[in-house]
């Protein structure tokens, strides 16, 4: 019993500090400790992971540096290689456009020839005809492009169209 009374009696306030001043002087003979060992040019064990833990650090930073210009100069490539290939599909596409206007305009040219040399054409040729001069309008005017080379060829195409529509096909 008489234990537990003195336990009851134990200052709490003053056994923390002691411990904590325990501790202290523990933490401050290691650091002297390390101090000393780093000066006399010794290696210990924790000493020589530290070390080790620094310049792994320092190398893992210079490689992630080296990375990161390798990175942005292939950045800069992919930009440029996607600039080279829009421009090529640009020109790819004016190049078809280009086609598909000058066949049109020859298919609607050769129809007005065959038209012009009364030649028989059936009704199909004539609605294709004129079909085919529409979507050829369209397309010059969704890509800024004016006609002048088929005009005449329509109006040839139209009138023998009425024509042959007024004697009945």
């Amino acid at each position: 019993m008489e234990e537990i009374i003195r336990l009851t009696q134990i200052d709490f306030v003053s056994l923390f500090l002691s411990v904590l001043i325990v501790l202290i002087g523990i933490k401050s003979v290691v650091s002297l400790f390390e101090w000393i060992v780093e000066k006399l040019g010794l290696e210990i064990k924790g000493i020589r992971k530290k070390h080790e833990d620094h310049e792994l650090l320092i190398r893992t930073s210079d490689n992630l540096s080296a990375l990161q210009k390798l990175h942005n100069k292939d950045m800069a490539k992919l930009e440029k290689h996607d600039e080279e290939m829009q421009n090529d599909i640009k020109k790819l596409t004016n190049m078809f456009i280009d086609k598909e206007i000058n066949d049109m305009r020859w298919e609607i040219n050769n129809f007005a020839t065959t038209v012009s040399e009364c030649r028989p054409c059936n009704k199909d040729s004539y609605k294709h005809c004129i079909h085919t001069y529409e979507k050829y309008e369209k397309l010059l005017e969704e890509h800024g492009l004016e006609n002048g080379e088929v005009e005449l060829s329509m109006e040839l195409i139209n009138e023998s169209y009425r024509q042959k529509l007024k004697e009945g096909f």
